[in-house]
């Protein structure tokens, strides 16, 4: 199951929320998403886990949770929607 991550600290980094997700099951993976041109954190990630039961009780667990100062909001990621690409040209 695919997760989002939203409200989170501009500290957290990949690592963290791996280990805070990792409490509740196997994390697949975990991205912070960052702007391209700054590199910042753009405050929201997904965390993929491979088992849906413990993705649920995470989403359960730290939805509304305070991290590093932050209230989450975590919730199934829904599809990503399809976009037109920008041309970088103009």
């Amino acid at each position: 199951m695919n997760i989002y991550v939203g409200n989170i600290s501009y500290g957290t980094d990949d690592r963290r929320l791996s280990e805070l997700f990792s409490e509740f099951g196997e994390v697949a993976s975990a991205r912070v998403i960052n702007d391209r041109e700054t590199g910042r954190s753009k405050g929201f990630a997904f965390v993929e886990m491979s088992d849906d039961t413990a993705a649920a009780a995470a989403i359960e667990a730290l939805n509304e949770k305070e991290i590093d100062g932050r209230t989450l909001r975590v919730n199934e990621a829904r599809p990503r929607e399809e976009r037109p690409r920008r041309d970088s040209r103009y």
